[in-house]
């Protein structure tokens, strides 16, 4: 009898023990979030031909080619304000551009260096792991949430270049490249130390120094003591390099830039007695709008909106005219 009732008392317990798990089970299901879906990118109803690094042009929706150049030219991990200005400033460049000589049969192309920088969305997604699904569809929400919306300047879109940081202020693209832009004025630009590589140095041996300037510029007179090499340097009220002379000839900060292979002409330059050094705040040509300090902005609350009239002087953020659609 004490048997029967212990294999009974058993039973009861392996039944509740049961009920306890399937409940476990059922709430842990209530609590998880239902797996997170990609959204769909609606197409804008306007295509682009777009030249890729394989050499073949493409016809893409212009959208699907906005995607792909915000994935690549901005971390997604910004703020979704900071996203859809850069999703502005790229449609406005993008039906700015047109075919070039380095591209007569395409409106654009994928090198960074010509046109704007793009990544497929098969590659995005593999660069961003786990974080796929949610990147995805902030960059669609920042496309499709900016409608048809371009930077107009008097009527016409603008030239919406960006970069990466700046060091405290843009800078006026008259200092950087000769043309002076009303749209395109040096304004305060708020990040900070936090952007990665923000600080930089550069240092070359005085052999160094000398064989890439005069690789660029040969007529330079670099004999004698290495100290006597630099002369004067001028700087922009952006605090940027605007023109520095060395071994008598001057070039502008831009073209110090390239020369030395520095990553922006934000820069201080020394000799230590043995060694150039360059120290380079920022990252890229500095006009237009940064990159790090859109969501800069965004993390204070700025619109997407105020970032785009922040960094372009006098512009507004409208819908696209028609006629400024590739036909």
């Amino acid at each position: 009898m004490k048997k029967v009732i212990g294999v009974a008392l058993l039973l009861v317990a392996a039944v509740v023990l049961l009920v306890v798990l399937i409940h476990q089970g059922t709430a842990q299901q209530a609590q998880e979030p239902p797996a997170q879906e990609e959204m769909a990118l609606p197409d804008s109803g306007h295509t682009l031909r777009v030249l890729g690094q394989d050499g073949q042009v493409t016809e893409m929706d212009l959208n699907q080619y906005l995607w792909g150049v915000v994935a690549a030219e901005m971390p997604a991990s910004f703020e979704e304000e900071a996203l859809k200005a850069q999703a502005v400033a790229a449609r406005t460049y993008a039906l700015n551009k047109g075919p070039t000589d380095n591209h007569p049969d395409a409106d654009l192309c994928t090198d960074y260096a010509c046109c704007q920088a793009w990544i497929s969305r098969a590659d995005a997604q593999a660069n961003w792991g786990d974080s796929a699904i949610e990147y995805t569809n902030k960059i669609t929400a920042a496309v499709a949430e900016t409608g048809n919306q371009v930077i107009l300047y008097d009527g016409q879109l603008i030239d919406a270049v960006f970069h990466s940081s700046s060091a405290a202020a843009t800078q006026d693209a008259v200092e950087v490249w000769g043309n002076d832009v009303p749209y395109l004025q040096s304004v305060p630009s708020p990040e900070g130390s936090d952007v990665p590589n923000y600080e930089s140095q550069v240092t070359l041996s005085a052999q160094e120094f000398q064989e890439a300037f005069l690789a660029a510029r040969p007529e330079a007179d670099l004999s004698g003591e290495p100290s006597t090499w630099v002369g004067e340097v001028q700087t922009t009220e952006g605090g940027s390099v605007h023109a520095v002379t060395i071994g008598g000839v001057t070039v502008t900060g831009a073209q110090a830039r390239q020369i030395f292979g520095l990553r922006s002409a934000s820069f201080t330059l020394t000799y230590d007695g043995s060694q150039f050094v360059f120290d380079v705040t920022g990252f890229g040509h500095g006009v237009g709008m940064s990159q790090y300090g859109a969501d800069a902005m965004a993390l204070e609350g700025s619109t997407y909106t105020e970032i785009l009239q922040h960094y372009y002087t006098g512009v507004t953020v409208e819908e696209c005219p028609a006629e400024f659609y590739p036909n």
